[in-house]
């Protein structure tokens, strides 16, 4: 277990040393961050008052800005913290998952030796942040007890505040709770109440920022003013499953001048919910498409390294692109193949097929659900990877189990010729 946290750590330096520059997102990210720190509040480049972003992450930023002051490493120094942290929780609840303390400890090497999970790092990208705060939302869900409810509730708003759509996650839990037991109808209104406390927990966390929203734009926005635009992007008549920012439509009202950012964002839903509606076949058909482009690719962390590392040589990176996709593909196939194996082995305990092992898929299936709708991009898998390699540690748990198994019951079978050794 040190060997692991140990490579979790120093994999993470080593890609820290490469001082990667925040382009894009990350730009606006560490400059939201930079912004709030000096106490010149959530401003859009030109100055005004924004919530095109959610605010979680620049928020955490500011504070370690604020402590340590502003720079890349500040950024790399504070994901670095929280993927330490993920790690210990990737521990701890991968023993409850997969009910194996020998497959626990191999899922957090896995995601230790993960080259995404580490480039991603340096990059001032909510990724690593969120992640912490998915995994610390589903440590603290799994308990019982209503001090962790109540903790739950207060991590799930600050993830929330990082990205709106985490409170789907609440019914995907509280459901595998309600049915991991019997006598699920009686249990119902206690986990009914439960949910709703975590939700209302969460939402009081949001609502400062909310308020502000109000106050600042004119308006209530609840977390952020981008969900429009997302949907119109995922959805046009140039769409193939991905973000298509240079769709004519899209291009034609990112030119029209005038719009506030919140007409913005209501013209482009209008725009995308309208051409959902006029071509429902063609939606439908994205889905496969969107989910491939979630599933299918991984390593575009290399993306950043690209544009903004300081010592980038593509050849290297190459190697790990491909070495990281690899990895990835096993970690996808491990986890499907955990599903047969846990469902046979519980079955033959005579125990309820529906438990914590279930865990890893619910968080596969959040941004999945997400994903149809709007569209797919690689990256948003990456808060359910750790999750993943708790899944594919337990199948390959069971098949070196099976095996050992296997083995014993041959030498303990009796040899046909006495006098030959098996």
């Amino acid at each position: 277990m040190a060997i692991s946290f140990a490579l979790l750590i120093g994999l993470r330096l080593a890609a820290m040393s490469f001082v990667v520059t925040p382009t894009s997102d990350a730009n606006f990210y560490y400059s939201r961050a930079v912004s709030l720190a000096a106490g010149l509040g959530y401003l859009a480049n030109d100055g005004h008052a924004t919530a095109y972003w959610p605010p979680g992450w620049p928020m955490a930023l500011a504070v370690a800005f604020r402590l340590a002051g502003a720079s890349i490493w500040t950024v790399g120094l504070l994901n670095l913290a929280s993927a330490l942290l993920s790690g210990w929780l990737l521990l701890d609840l991968a023993r409850k998952v997969t009910g194996s303390e020998s497959a626990a400890r191999l899922a957090l090497l896995g995601y230790a030796l993960y080259p995404n999970a580490a480039l991603y790092v340096p990059l001032a990208l909510t990724e690593v942040f969120y992640t912490l705060l998915l995994l610390a939302s589903c440590w603290l869900l799994v308990r019982s007890g209503w001090g962790w409810t109540l903790l739950a509730g207060l991590v799930l708003g600050l993830a929330t505040l990082v990205k709106a759509q985490t409170l789907v996650v609440v019914p995907l839990l509280l459901g595998i709770a309600l049915l991991r037991e019997g006598d699920a109808l009686r249990r119902l209104p206690a986990l009914a109440l439960r949910g709703a406390t975590v939700l209302a927990l969460a939402g009081l966390v949001v609502l400062p920022w909310s308020l502000r929203n109000e106050r600042a734009l004119g308006h209530f926005v609840a977390v952020s003013t981008n969900g429009g635009i997302t949907l119109l992007t995922g959805n046009n008549d140039s769409a193939q499953g991905g973000f298509t920012p240079e769709d004519p439509v899209v291009k034609a009202l990112d030119a029209r001048r005038g719009l506030s950012e919140l007409a913005y964002d209501a013209e482009a839903r209008r725009l995308g919910v309208a051409w959902i509606k006029a071509h429902p076949m063609r939606f439908a058909a994205l889905m496969p498409r969107k989910l491939f482009k979630l599933w299918g690719p991984d390593g575009e962390g290399v993306w950043a390294y690209e544009i903004g590392a300081r010592h980038y040589r593509p050849e290297p990176f190459l190697l790990i692109r491909a070495a990281n996709q690899a990895l990835y593909w096993a970690v996808l196939a491990l986890a499907t193949l955990a599903v047969p194996l846990t469902l046979r082995a519980r079955r033959r305990a005579a125990l309820r097929a529906i438990d914590w092992w279930l865990l890893p898929y619910a968080m596969a299936a959040y941004p999945s659900a997400i994903c149809v709708v709007f569209s797919g991009q690689s990256r948003f898998h990456f808060p359910a990877m750790p999750f993943l390699f708790m899944a594919a540690a337990s199948a390959l748990v069971f098949w070196m189990e099976g095996r050992a198994a296997r083995r014993w019951r041959t030498a303990d079978r009796p040899a046909a010729n006495p006098d030959v050794l098996p």
